[in-house]
């Protein structure tokens, strides 16, 4: 099964895949300015000018006085990125070269060089631009592209401000994220991604707003978003948000798609957790996701948590999701531990299943198996 195949299983949005690949590193707290850098933009018209008042009704202003389609867009400094990639997709698949990512195009995320080199580009990108779409009066779509991105414009105009503060920026997201909050519309595109661009931010700002996207009163789609960027860009202080979730948030949807964020998250505390959710939470659902998540993640500590639940778990629907997390493992891990249990396990049900997946396999230790169980 192939990664993206993974995330549907898992029922993460595929919107959130993206980031997956355009999140790595640590975070540096406290607010900075962002440098007078311009996006590398090609076809379209760049007009340049410094911030002078308040970024929000900067903004505002600019949206209402919108007829044709027209972008805003300023640097801010983000979180440590391998500048190793060019564009990728919504489900985060990843080519060497696509050329400059359109702004029009959908929601690519970039990093490229003016030769368009980014096998050669090990650099780790330190700014990123925040770009706004809007049209007829109204902000309709908010865009992120690291600062080593190559641009298409697509023929639209662009203004540029400069002197633009990172805890303004993130005030000024969380506007977007809020108003799709109070309209409880999960799939408006402006909330999201002003969401991920806050999520993005080098500055402390960003763990204030994030956290309080996960309160108990917000909307469900909004947490269980909000987690995912706590465990791909947030660092400790985003594992620390995710534990206090995973023990307290009582939605079980919310508490699955925490899981996915801490198999997600660099942080060494993370298997840990997944591994007591697979033990301890309530719901056989997030008990059966975090073995599922714990399963991608392999390792000493996942074969054992896995193994435990096929033994110990009370239910026999997270039994089989631990046996399927096996197949899931590295096979010359996930294989003997699969012969293992069809031999052994007392739930007939269990080692059915655990026979099932060793045909999937196609492993000759599996074949093997069953030639010797005909045979006798």
């Amino acid at each position: 099964m192939g990664r993206e195949g993974l995330w549907k299983w898992a029922g993460a949005a595929p919107a959130l895949a993206a980031g997956i690949l355009l999140v790595a590193g640590q975070l540096r707290g406290g607010q900075e300015t962002a440098p007078a850098a311009v996006l590398q933009i090609e076809n379209g018209h760049v007009e340049t000018r410094t911030l002078q008042g308040p970024l929000s009704e900067e903004v505002r202003r600019w949206a209402a006085a919108s007829g044709k389609a027209r972008w805003l867009g300023y640097a801010v400094p983000t979180v440590s990125v391998p500048g190793t990639m060019c564009c990728s997709n919504d489900y985060g698949n990843a080519e060497h070269y696509c050329g400059a990512c359109s702004f029009e195009g959908g929601r690519h995320v970039g990093v490229t060089r003016p030769e368009h080199e980014p096998t050669r580009l090990h650099l780790e990108i330190k700014e990123m631009a925040i770009l706004f779409r809007a049209e007829n009066g109204k902000v309709g779509k908010i865009r992120i592209l690291l600062m080593d991105c190559v641009a298409d414009a697509d023929g639209l105009d662009v203004e540029w401000l400069e002197n633009v503060k990172a805890v303004d920026s993130v005030a000024l997201l969380e506007q977007f994220v809020t108003a799709g909050a109070a309209s409880d519309d999960r799939e408006e595109s402006v909330s999201k991604g002003a969401l991920m661009g806050i999520a993005q931010h080098r500055d402390a700002s960003a763990d204030r707003a994030l956290d309080s996207f996960v309160s108990a009163d917000r909307p469900e789609w909004l947490r269980k978003e909000a987690a995912f960027w706590l465990g791909a860009a947030r660092g400790a202080q985003g594992f620390q948000m995710l534990q206090k979730m995973a023990r307290n948030d009582s939605s079980t949807h919310v508490r699955e798609q925490v899981t996915f964020a801490l198999s997600v998250s660099d942080q060494p505390g993370a298997v840990e957790e997944m591994i007591r959710m697979a033990h301890e939470d309530e719901s056989p659902q997030v008990r059966g996701q975090a073995l599922f998540w714990l399963a991608q993640k392999a390792g000493k500590k996942a074969e054992t948590a896995i193994t435990g639940a096929i033994e110990n778990d009370p239910d026999t629907e997270v039994k089989k999701k631990a046996v399927f997390a096996l197949s899931q493992m590295p096979k010359d891990e996930g294989v003997p531990k699969l012969i293992e249990v069809a031999q052994t396990n007392k739930n007939p049900e269990v080692r059915k299943q655990a026979m099932f997946w060793l045909g999937q396999s196609q492993d000759a230790r599996a074949l093997a198996f069953f030639e010797k169980i005909l045979a006798q």
